[in-house]
């Protein structure tokens, strides 16, 4: 298993199509090995991966082909779902393969349990798996914030490693962190890197660096160690907002496809393309971002 605290960045890998939806191993391949030569860890069937459009028989495939690459960074995959019994049937199966070294979990969706609820759900998929494992907060997505009694319930369980905090708030971070003292801390909002940094923040889960790999590394680093000027913070946060102007991950698919990282920027249904209308903002940041880029590194 691979040192899963050796990296500041996780990068939560979109997962490429072809024309007729179909997954593109082709470019998952190119992506991936981006990744690698970064330094960045990756996570497998995040949301951004699409994820939950994906069929379980294509998550599967997908992920054993990411892990076939024998990657020397990090890899992470996403845990989520409503139903239980599912849920750790699925836990079961990854538990089996090699290569990978930790999982990200959500919040179960749509239900939006509290905190026993929450406790139970998280308690047992920790219980059943052989590797750490990073809570998500995401209450845009799931419908309901993580509980923090929860956090606090499952502060010393052995398999909790770190959370990933996706709210967009500073005093939830903050809150997290002091609900499980000994839980690694990481942005789930690229943007927020500079404002969580105070906080015991030791990383960022990302969209941008999917676009951006050595670019958002590299802005990372110097979020945590605290030489971001002001106008440069403004510039990411700007940089990174133009990444959700639709839902993710269309924009950032869009921008991949405008680099020539991917062959083409389709969705898989329900998510479509389209729904960005005017991709000039996403054009406009990627070159502000690679002139950064090229000042400072």
């Amino acid at each position: 298993m691979k040192d899963i605290n050796s990296t500041p960045l996780w990068t939560a890998i979109v997962t490429p199509m072809n024309t007729d939806s179909s997954v593109d191993y082709e470019s998952f391949e190119k992506i991936l090995r981006e990744q690698e030569r970064a330094g960045n860890g990756v996570v497998i069937l995040g949301s951004t991966g699409e994820a939950l459009n994906l069929g379980k028989d294509e998550c599967k495939k997908v992920l054993e082909f990411g892990l076939s690459l024998k990657m020397s960074i990090p890899v992470m995959t996403g845990i989520g779902g409503y139903n239980q019994k599912e849920t750790l049937e699925y836990v079961r199966y990854l538990n089996s393969l090699d290569g990978l070294d930790c999982y990200l979990v959500v919040t179960p969706l749509y239900a939006k349990p509290g905190e026993y609820g929450q406790t139970e759900w998280f308690k047992a998929i920790m219980d059943l798996s052989t590797r750490p494992c990073m809570l998500y907060n995401v209450p845009g997505r799931t419908g309901v914030k993580m509980n923090f009694n929860a956090v606090k319930n499952l502060k010393d369980h052995k398999n909790f490693w770190a959370i990933k905090e996706a709210s967009g708030s500073v005093e939830d971070f903050k809150k997290y962190g002091e609900m499980a003292p000994k839980a690694r801390m990481y942005s789930g909002d690229d943007g927020l890197v500079p404002d969580f940094a105070p906080h015991r923040c030791v990383g960022l889960v990302s969209v941008a660096s999917n676009s951006w790999p050595f670019e958002t590394r590299a802005y990372v680093v110097k979020a945590l160690d605290n030489k971001l000027s002001v106008k440069e913070i403004e510039m990411w946060k700007k940089a990174c907002d133009t990444l959700f102007i639709a839902a993710n991950p269309v924009p950032v698919k869009n921008l991949m496809h405008a680099q020539g990282k991917i062959k083409t920027n389709v969705l898989r249904s329900p998510l479509d393309y389209r729904d960005l209308a005017d991709n000039t903002p996403v054009l406009e940041a990627n070159k502000n971002v690679q002139s950064w880029y090229k000042e400072n590194v």
